[in-house]
């Protein structure tokens, strides 16, 4: 088997609300995709796999392969080589028959990483032992209970720093992380100091009380004036936060083109379509300023047994 795994580390450019289809009780209307466990917002493998696909069409050149109601069915097409595909052929006597065609590239779900947080020393950037782990990521310090470790520019007074409405003690002023999917640049020079390490405990409590609430209503198309009784609200993952995802080419099929040396890598088409995200966004209120993030570091790893 062909079997190549690269992690991504995305930065969201825009607040990114990826909805769970429809309206919830709670302090908002429109709440986002949460994973059940850590009740922590994530952007699900199938929004991030959805706009890879139309994203790579669009570059392709043919708009048939973006969705879900039929494809071109092209042996040599790269896009539904690598997403997959619906044939659909209608037999005598009218009946429809759908053939599917498994792809060869799986989009995983992209977790928190580091969260943006207000405090009385600016921004910091919150993480926890667990979404650092799952990331490949190590730590030089461990804070204990409910403290707190800090990067080298976070000075609060009295060693407590304020994450939204907690007051945390800071236990530790010398965090330092090392990983392979950390960037390199800017980015991460811009942040790598005033990253924060919380217990996992504090940080689904720090993540959900800091996101952003937005609150619309809808225009009457007649008046033009805001339309009564329909206000409502929304979160959504604010701008700057960092998360990261796994994205697995399983290349188990034979390539159907002419030519196998010049087939693209179904990897690299994936790649090119998740690289759109950073113009194009996903999730919801796209129209509204919501849904980009950008690539900000990779790596790779694959297995041939």
């Amino acid at each position: 088997m062909n079997i190549v795994k690269r992690t991504y580390l995305w930065m969201t450019l825009d607040p990114v609300h990826v909805g769970t289809g429809g309206y919830r009780l709670g302090r908002v209307d429109l709440s986002i995709a949460r994973e059940p466990g850590t009740n922590l917002p994530k952007i699900p493998g199938t929004s991030l796999s959805g706009a890879a696909r139309a994203y790579a069409a669009m570059k392709n050149g043919d708009l048939r392969c973006a969705g879900q109601g039929g494809h071109c069915n092209d042996p040599k097409c790269s896009v539904c080589y690598t997403f997959g595909s619906l044939e659909v052929k209608v037999q005598d006597g009218g009946r429809k028959v759908t053939r599917a065609f498994a792809g060869t590239i799986n989009i995983f779900d992209a977790h928190l990483l580091f969260f943006p947080v207000h405090s009385m020393v600016g921004p910091v950037w919150v993480t926890s032992p667990e979404r650092l782990m799952l990331a490949g990521v190590t730590a030089n310090v461990t804070p204990s209970g409910d403290k707190i470790a800090a990067g080298a520019d976070v000075h609060p007074p009295s060693k407590q720093l304020n994450l939204g409405w907690l007051l945390l003690p800071v236990e530790n002023g010398d965090l330092e992380l090392t990983g392979a999917v950390l960037p390199q640049g800017d980015t991460w020079n811009a942040i790598k100091d005033r990253i924060v390490l919380v217990s996992d405990k504090l940080f689904e409590q720090v993540v959900n009380a800091n996101l952003e609430v937005r609150t619309s209503v809808s225009i009457d198309p007649l008046t033009g004036a805001a339309e009564e009784g329909a206000l409502f609200t929304y979160e959504a993952i604010p701008r700057s936060a960092f998360l990261v995802n796994d994205v697995v080419q399983d290349d188990f099929r034979v390539h159907p083109a002419d030519d196998p040396d010049g087939w693209p890598d179904p990897l690299a088409i994936a790649d090119g379509g998740l690289k759109m995200i950073e113009w194009l966004g996903v999730g919801g209120m796209g129209t509204r300023g919501f849904g980009r993030m950008r690539v900000v570091a990779t790596t790779e790893g694959g297995s041939d047994d």
